[in-house]
């Protein structure tokens, strides 16, 4: 039911609906007390004309705005208005005035339950500030300058102060801090900043200053595209949702002709007075009205929708909260999804003579001139260790096998086996025993040489090992998707089978699938979609072509990466692995919510119909169990917001 014009920044404007419906309530109170005294009948009788007044009004507008713009519509809001003037016109003024006040009750809780759990994700709109302190550089020296968050621009250096809330995307360069994302990706511990590091905007800064360098135009932000993703799924119905909808469209103009051959038929045939036949029809209009079965659908998805994006969990749409838990095979993605995509430096180990440190040293000066993934780990590794690292010369990357470069006056050569190997090279036994025990445990190897004036045929320095780290938890995590109904868990990556087995076998998947492009990726799902409804978890990003192919595509690291807020139909914020049970059971709950607030709608309607043509049950009885009902399905959607902390 659409409410009439009220300006909602007042107080009024927000409680209008409620405010007319306890006034309707409380003139139908007074009216009964009256009556039930034997007051004048001119005084009761005014009182509950004032509470059809004040509770028919949302209804009456609602249908003059319809009539306007589409012409008469066979709705629930038209049944309660038929139902109400039957009562009246049989005298039943009472059950009129109940059946209006509980009707318009209903109507205004629905929309408060509405409007809470849309505040709920709302609320992310007015976190980042409207006014920024940029740092200008002017005659020579940096002063800080106040300016509306609409003048800010990439490149902008942007002064955080200690316990502010961010404004902007960014980059910080100068600083250090904690800064508490649980806006944005639901994190509930705060999270270490320094130089390098991004922030968001509308996430809170700690004890620290941070300068940032403004790296998202106002408009893109994180939070300004979660914002839109979030309008944009309130405008996607649920197929529960829609269905129902199509059931109303259907039903209640089959009410209407069966409600008008209850006032005929058993009249003509002598079964029942006119009379009877008339009360019995509109205690019928009551009986069969769907108003909790049009309530119940869209406000536990509404529900959904909003707790998930509490905890940090984008979900584009009622279809996709309900898809998702539906889900009973999980592919993932290893690299970034199962394992951090950060590799890090496992073993070191050197061959007789060698100084371990020595070797780490040695390998990342040639490293060092590297963009490889595996070249950064050496080089994290060397700083961890605290090491000096020398500057390295005519440094060559050799495309696939290793990179090459001078340290001082010695040639060191850092790859793959095969960049020794294919160059007829002999590599002692006892280094390629490790190298391929290595390897077996699913690790990278580095192999390190050194071509120098006391060793002109080389020396052979050690071998480095490097594997990407798996996420912490990851083996409970799949465990926990088990427990709650997914059958099949596959593992998908583009490593070598060795490595994929090794880290597969670890957390206990259910498949294995290595040696995979993307289209290889694409595949894998649409084999796996024959043995059932199929979800895909990956970066959002080289994964693409896979999560648009699943059922359900799921983005890890939907805060820092757009391509994950618009590809997937899931993102979880935080880069959190730990979210998608929660996600999952959290569908899983709405869908048994859905399913129980229709049985208890259908459940209600089916027997009041039976109980009001046969004349067991008044209208004023149909009219309690009937608006009863309806609160009781909004509430039930309503729990939905406690999940994860509250047991469903």
């Amino acid at each position: 039911m659409t409410s009439m014009a009220a300006p909602e920044t007042t107080w009024y404007g927000r409680n209008r609906e409620l405010v007319l419906s306890l006034v309707s309530g409380s003139a139908t109170a007074a009216g009964w007390i009256l009556e039930s005294q034997d007051a004048s009948r001119s005084w009761w009788l005014s009182l509950y004309v004032a509470a059809y007044v004040f509770g028919a009004a949302d209804l009456v507008m609602h249908q003059v705005r319809g009539i306007r713009t589409k012409g008469l519509t066979f709705d629930i809001d038209l049944l309660m208005l038929i139902a109400a003037l039957g009562a009246a016109a049989l005298g039943a003024w009472r059950e009129g005035a109940l059946l209006l006040f509980l009707f318009s009750l209903g109507h205004a809780l629905q929309h408060y339950a509405m409007g809470r759990a849309r505040r709920a994700i709302e609320a992310l709109r007015d976190l980042a500030p409207t006014r920024a302190t940029v740092l200008r550089e002017q005659n020579g020296s940096r002063l800080e300058e106040s300016v509306a968050i609409e003048q800010v621009t990439p490149g902008d250096i942007v002064v955080i102060k200690p316990a502010e809330r961010i404004a902007v995307d960014g980059e910080v360069t100068e600083g250090r801090s904690s800064v508490n994302q649980a806006a944005i990706t639901g994190e509930s511990v705060p999270v270490e900043k320094s130089a390098g590091a991004p922030v968001y905007a509308g996430t809170v800064n700690g004890e620290g200053s941070l300068l940032v360098r403004v790296t998202v135009a106002i408009g893109d932000r994180t939070l300004d595209r979660v914002v839109r993703m979030v309008a944009e799924a309130r405008t996607q119905q649920a197929p529960s949702q829609e269905l129902t909808k199509r059931f109303e469209r259907i039903f209640v103009p089959i009410v209407l002709i069966v409600d008008v051959l209850l006032m005929v038929a058993p009249p003509l045939l002598g079964l029942w007075t006119w009379g009877e036949a008339f009360y019995r029809a509109m205690a019928l209009l009551v009986a069969a009205s769907p108003c909790a079965l049009a309530l119940g659908t869209p406000a536990a998805v509404l529900s959904g929708i909003a707790q998930s994006a509490r905890r940090g969990v984008l979900i584009k749409g009622g279809a996709h909260l309900e898809m998702l838990g539906t889900l009973t095979i999980l592919a993932l993605d290893k690299t970034g999804t199962v394992t951090k995509g950060e590799p890090e430096v496992t073993e070191v180990i050197p061959a007789d003579g060698v100084d371990a440190d020595h070797l780490v040293a040695i390998s990342s000066a040639v490293e060092r001139r590297s963009q490889h993934p595996l070249a950064r780990a050496v080089v994290m590794e060397a700083e961890r260790r605290g090491l000096t690292v020398a500057e390295a010369a005519d440094v060559q990357s050799v495309v696939g096998r290793g990179v090459t470069g001078r340290v001082g006056s010695d040639m060191v050569e850092v790859g793959r086996l095969s960049l020794f190997t294919e160059r007829g090279l002999v590599v002692p036994e006892l280094l390629r025993a490790r190298i391929e025990r290595l390897e077996r445990d699913g690790r990278s190897t580095m192999t390190v040489r050194r071509i120098s004036v006391d060793s002109p045929t080389g020396m052979w320095l050690g071998v480095l090992g490097v594997a990407d780290q798996p996420r912490p938890g990851v083996r409970e995590i799949l465990d926990d998707l088990r427990r709650i109904g997914i059958r099949k868990l596959v593992m998908l990556t583009g490593d070598n089978a060795g490595v994929a087995r090794a880290i597969g076998g670890q957390f206990g998947f259910d498949d294995i699938r290595a040696g995979l492009l993307p289209e290889g990726k694409v595949e894998a799902i649409e084999e796996l979609a024959l043995e059932g409804p199929v979800g895909m978890v990956g970066d959002g990003v080289n994964d693409a072509p896979a999560l648009t192919t699943a059922a359900i595509g799921i983005a890890m690291g939907g805060a820092g990466t757009a391509a994950a807020l618009e590809t997937a139909d899931v993102a979880l914020m935080a880069d959190d692995l730990g979210q998608l049970p929660f996600a999952v059971g959290l569908s899983r709950a709405t869908r048994r919510v859905i399913r129980q607030n229709i049985a208890v709608s259908l459940g209600v309607i089916g027997v009041l119909i039976v109980a009001t043509v046969t004349g067991a049950s008044s209208i004023g009885l149909a009219v309690l169990i009937h608006e009863g009902s309806t609160l009781v399905v909004v509430g039930n959607a309503l729990r939905l917001l406690r999940y994860g902390s509250d047991s469903l």
